[in-house]
């Protein structure tokens, strides 16, 4: 799902911003000699999952994971997530996030949109109110690999439909932690023909490269050497890193520098129409 940013919806979040973060949002330096691997504690007969990093440590990627519910639980707290956003759905369908679940959407929506089950809450709300959409469209499905439950969704919006790829991430407890987000617009969305729902090992999201969220409880710390070592190879992972330090901030400053009609752009919308002048506009010139 893309944010869309109403002036209000803008003004809310700057409103309930953190007045006490005084981070620079820097990214700390490590020893480069951190395992980053396996934990030396974990029994070697264990089978580490294809794509699994730092498996057995609190650094593990999500990966790392394997279902322990049926697949109609993850396909159901996918959809609930889109009950959030649909005025047509109960009020009280909300999905059950982690406390530090994020949501990150690629360009040209803003990157990192949310980053907090609280922040998630309030976002859909205010949204609810002031830029309304129902979610008609909807297939979402299960996989045995993370992100567990995967969508192809249409917004409907007063301007239009508006076609978004997501994707969904869960930890051991069922938690919703990761929230990814593509348009569904040739050029815009990275899936190939033959790879509808991103099943090829080298397929570009973000979630499977985050250090946490394949530990225990899927919980991330930024300041851990595993963030900061993995940052340090992988430019979008230190974007993100970066980022969640004061999401608002730096989602203001990519709302700032965004093109005018972006949200457009990203669902595939015509420009919008210019207001025709005036006569008494046109005789002024």
């Amino acid at each position: 799902m893309a944010i869309r940013p109403p002036t209000l919806l803008a003004i809310l979040l700057a409103a309930t911003a953190c007045s006490g973060s005084d981070s620079t949002g820097s990214i700390p330096p490590m020893d480069a000699s951190a395992d980053t691997v396996v934990d030396a504690s974990v029994d070697a007969a264990v089978e580490v999952p294809e794509g699994c990093h730092n498996f057995g440590t609190a650094g593990a990627t999500a990966a790392c994971l394997k279902p322990n519910r049926e697949g109609a639980y993850y396909v159901a707290e996918a959809l609930a997530y889109f009950d959030t956003l649909d005025v047509d759905a109960p009020r009280e369908s909300v999905p059950n996030y982690h406390p530090l679940v994020a949501r990150w959407e690629w360009p040209p929506w803003l990157l990192l949109t949310g980053y907090t089950a609280e922040d998630m809450i309030l976002t859909s709300d205010v949204l609810r109110g002031l830029d309304p959409s129902t979610v008609p469209e909807r297939d979402c499905r299960f996989f045995e690999k993370q992100p567990f439950a995967r969508c192809y969704i249409a917004f409907e919006y007063e301007r239009g439909r508006c076609p978004i790829y997501e994707e969904f991430t869960f930890n051991d407890a069922g938690e919703m932690t990761f929230i990814e987000a593509w348009s569904d617009i040739p050029g815009l969305l990275p899936n190939a023909a033959d790879d509808p729902w991103g099943e090829a090992p080298d397929f570009p999201r973000l979630a499977t490269r985050v250090p946490g969220l394949g530990n225990e409880t899927g919980t991330l710390d930024l300041e851990s050497d595993y963030m900061v070592q993995a940052a340090l190879n992988d430019d979008d992972l230190a974007v993100f890193a970066l980022r969640a330090t004061d999401w608002r901030r730096y989602w203001f400053a990519q709302l700032n520098d965004a093109e005018p009609d972006f949200f457009g752009v990203g669902c595939g919308w015509p420009p919008p129409k210019e207001n025709p002048k005036t006569p008494s506009e046109g005789m002024s010139e």
